[in-house]
């Protein structure tokens, strides 16, 4: 593994080297006005939520180092305190680039992208008509980042204080992910979509699980078993016992091959076809078995599997 310090690399290089670790960043696409009207709308990737009581975001406006320029967003929530951060869906992705470009200041970057205004309701600068979930926000605090040694990043945290969010997100009153098919950004140019297809479920631990270092040497140290692997095992609350009544077959129950039945994503008729030859002390099997039971979350047939070795 190659170290690298900060102080070593030119600023676009850092800038990226920290880009492509601290990734994928969701995209605000914040929309702000001066003070004497004028529409901004500008994408951040320097974006987050830090806070639910009030809820809290921050974005990340810097100054240009090269330049020394400013952002418009930032100069025009520090004069007026407002904006509204709108979500970017792949539908909008080009449309989003387009408004990255650096326009003078002045020009309306709703009518460069395409975008469509729609008007807010607590604060004067408008939403995006596209976005799927929009927040209105006021300005807490502006926090400048090491001015002392030539910085140019800031911290901007904003209160919401009006979420809009589509009715086609929806479902029995919560936001479903699927639905919003959000981009986030990456480093250098690339980005990344939150589709159905990359979108999974993780349950948050419902209690203390025993930990990896609970387990069994064997199986901690396991070739076939993977750290995610193992974390699950690991999510119980006890070491389980051998249960004797694992595991059930009915007797027209039929099997092909521990081979065949894995590669069909069936580790009962895997553990079957291994029980039948009576294979119970091949250790590599049975944590073959156990890693496809886990494969679709079940847990404590996993366990079992695991426990049958003798």
């Amino acid at each position: 593994m190659k170290t690298i310090y900060p102080a070593d690399l030119a600023h676009r290089e850092r800038h990226q080297f920290l880009l492509s670790g601290v990734a994928p960043r969701p995209i605000a696409l914040v929309s702000s006005m001066d003070s004497q009207g004028n529409h901004n709308l500008s994408p951040f990737s320097f974006f987050n939520a830090y806070s639910s009581k009030p809820p809290i975001l921050a974005i990340g406006p810097a100054i240009a180092a090269k330049t020394g320029k400013a952002k418009d967003t930032w100069l025009n929530i520090l004069e007026t305190g407002e904006c509204v951060v709108n979500t970017v869906s792949y539908a909008m992705v080009e449309s989003m680039n387009l408004a990255s470009c650096e326009y003078e200041k002045g020009v309306d970057e709703f009518e460069k992208s395409g975008l469509s205004k729609v008007p807010s309701v607590l604060v004067a600068p408008p939403r995006v008509q596209e976005s799927a979930y929009q927040m209105e926000c006021k300005l807490m605090q502006n926090i400048e980042l090491r001015r002392d040694l030539g910085g140019n990043g800031n911290i901007m945290l904003l209160e919401v204080v009006c979420f809009h969010v589509a009715d086609s997100v929806l479902v029995d009153g919560k936001v479903d992910p699927r639905r919003m098919d959000l981009v986030a950004r990456m480093g250098y140019d690339y980005y990344c979509r939150a589709d159905v297809n990359s979108i999974f479920e993780v349950q948050k631990p419902r209690w203390n699980g025993i930990g990896v270092d609970a387990l069994p040497h064997h199986i901690r140290e396991s070739t076939v078993l993977t750290g995610n692997d193992l974390a699950k095992l690991a999510g119980v609350q006890v070491l389980p016992m051998l249960d004797g009544s694992f595991p059930r077959f009915d007797r027209e129950f039929r099997a092909d091959s521990v081979e065949i039945e894995l590669a069909n994503n069936d580790p009962e008729a895997a553990l079957y076809v291994l029980l039948a030859l009576q294979r119970t002390h091949d250790r590599a099997q049975l944590q073959r078995i156990a890693k496809a039971f886990l494969a679709l979350d079940k847990i404590e047939e996993a366990w079992q599997t695991l426990l049958l070795e003798g």
